[in-house]
């Protein structure tokens, strides 16, 4: 895992949350932890798809639940 990506992951979860980002670490959940709902969740996608340049399909979106799995996906369709 890049750090770096951890840290543009954690911008837009920032950004579209509307929340402080101190908290947030690799385990944080979105759904459980920063009360995300199905509208932030799509935004959230929207906006890591947005700032990587990638596209994020329903089925791996759908697989997302954690920040650490955020990073993983972007890591991934980054290096390809």
């Amino acid at each position: 895992m890049e750090e770096n990506t951890f840290e543009k992951v954690k911008e837009v979860i920032v950004d579209v949350l509307k929340i402080d980002g101190d908290d947030i670490t690799m385990d944080t959940r979105f759904i459980e932890d920063l009360k995300a709902d199905s509208m932030d969740q799509f935004f959230l996608i929207d906006g890591f798809c947005e700032k990587f340049d990638i596209t994020i399909s329903d089925e791996t979106a759908r697989s997302i639940r954690t920040v650490g799995d955020a990073v993983k996906v972007v890591d991934e369709l980054t290096k390809k």
